[in-house]
C-alpha cells in the first residue's frame, strides 16, 4: 500500500493503519513531500517499527523504511546501496542528495529540502538543548 504513496498523495495515519488516498487535502491529512518530515514524524509513535527516535542511532534499514513510509520507494534503495545510516543522513549535504545518490532531480530535490534538512534541524536543536 505504501509503495502506491507518489506524487504527494496523502497517508491518513488512524489507529496506526495507514491508508493512502490520491490528493492533498486539510487536516488530518499530511502530505509529507510537501510539510515534511516533522508532520510525519510528529504522528508516528517513536518506536513504531522499530526505529529509534533519534535519527543518528538509526541503522541502514531505518532510513530505508523511513523514506519508504515517506513515499520514495524507489529512491529509498539508493540510501540502501549507498550504506547511509542515521549518522551518515545527519552529514549529508544537498549536494550529496542531489549528486550522490544518483536520484532524479525532482525526487531529490524533495528528499533533501522536506527530509534530510528538517531532520538536521529537529537534531540539532534536540541536540544544542
Amino acid at each position: 500500500m505504501l509503495s502506491s504513496v507518489r506524487n504527494c498523495q496523502t497517508i491518513f495515519l488512524t489507529s496506526a493503519i495507514l491508508h493512502s488516498h490520491q490528493r492533498c487535502v486539510s487536516t488530518p491529512v499530511l502530505c509529507p513531500q510537501e510539510f515534511g518530515v516533522i508532520s510525519l514524524l510528529h504522528s508516528i509513535s517513536s518506536m513504531e517499527n522499530g526505529r529509534p527516535p533519534d535519527p543518528a542511532d538509526w541503522a541502514v534499514m531505518d532510513v530505508v523504511n523511513y523514506f519508504r513510509m515517506a513515499g520514495f520507494e524507489e529512491q529509498a534503495s539508493a540510501f540502501q546501496e549507498q550504506e547511509i545510516d542515521g549518522k551518515s543522513l545527519l552529514l549529508m549535504t544537498r549536494n550529496d542528495v542531489l549528486t550522490g545518490l544518483q536520484l532524479k532531480l525532482g525526487p531529490a530535490l524533495k528528499i533533501y529540502e522536506y527530509h534530510v534538512k528538517p531532520l538536521q534541524t529537529k537534531h540539532l536543536k534536540h541536540n544544542s538543548s
